[in-house]
């Protein structure tokens, strides 16, 4: 994965806080909070920890711990990585503003094939609206605050929904965010399940394996060919922190050497430090070892 993608345009916005918000319609969105600051960062520097952190979220989700619980664990994921990038990640294109309407492959969260420009935004921006005008393929958009015009400038060629998105008004729902990170984990524990169970897997659900797995379909980057000092390179563009997660995740999944697990205690998704590592810290195995060691105990009991 490192050498497929050491030439990548990426680099994010994160705020240095985000809250939760819930808008007239009872809908749980995260906002930024009234005064987070911005910064930029390059999130593929440590894309093994982004993923596992989004794998960690949704395999929460699955194993159904208390809601507050995921709820604070969906929000330190975003303080610490910034939004998933949703408004740029659903549509055909990021460049979305320059066409007439914005047009929908199918996905979880909006039904519509294609939407206006204006009733499309309204999705990212529940409480506060940019001010922004558009007349078939003609916009305008204005950036009042030094922050955001700070943003627009580092954001660069970047496309202009890119940056509308790091505005201070831009917001997520938690419910999307919370389906992303599940589809994430069940496609994960799906794959970890059927190697390790398919021995004594029958060939039915072997089959209902594969079938679960292939539901799992990412947003493909887009891409373009630099000329570097030796040679001509691949630079990905990655518009959405969402399709970078999706694509690292695909190829670390499926790199044959991966060292993707999920610890035998504690139930979370690591990368190990060593082939057959089954636990993702001391502090686990001794744990196990402990639970271990009091069921043996009682079982002898039990057959005295």
């Amino acid at each position: 994965m490192k050498n497929l993608f050491e030439h990548t345009s990426a680099p994010w916005i994160r705020y240095s806080n985000y809250e939760y918000k819930t808008d007239n319609n009872d809908n749980l969105y995260i906002t930024v909070s009234k005064d987070a600051k911005p910064e930029m960062y390059r999130p593929m520097q440590k894309a093994g920890q982004l993923v596992m952190d989004a794998v960690n979220v949704g395999l929460a989700a699955m194993h159904k711990v208390p809601e507050e619980e995921l709820k604070e664990s969906v929000l330190g994921f975003v303080r610490k990585y910034g939004f998933l990038g949703f408004m740029t990640a659903l549509p055909t294109t990021a460049d979305f503003i320059t066409y007439e309407s914005v047009y929908l492959p199918k996905n979880h969260f909006i039904k519509e094939e294609s939407l206006s420009t204006e009733d499309y935004l309204s999705y990212f921006y529940p409480f506060n609206k940019p001010d922004f005008r558009k007349k078939g393929v003609e916009s305008g958009w204005s950036v009042t605050d030094r922050e955001g015009i700070a943003i627009a400038m580092a954001m660069g060629n970047a496309p202009q929904a890119v940056t509308m998105g790091f505005q201070k008004e831009y917001a997520e729902k938690y419910d999307w965010i919370v389906k992303e990170f599940t589809d994430l984990a069940f496609t994960f524990m799906t794959s970890f399940l059927y190697y390790l169970d398919y021995d004594s897997l029958d060939e039915d659900t072997r089959s209902l394996y594969r079938q679960g797995i292939s539901a799992f379909g990412g947003i493909a980057p887009t891409y373009r060919i630099a000329l570097e000092k030796d040679a001509p390179v691949i630079v990905w563009d990655f518009h959405s922190l969402l399709i970078m997660v999706q694509m690292c995740f695909s190829f670390m999944l499926t790199d044959k050497d991966s060292d993707m697990r999920m610890c035998k205690h504690c139930k979370k998704a690591f990368i190990a430090s060593r082939k057959g590592n089954e636990f993702c810290s001391p502090q686990c195995k001794n744990q196990y070892n402990v639970y271990k060691s009091r069921e043996k105990k009682k079982g002898n009991k039990n057959d005295d």
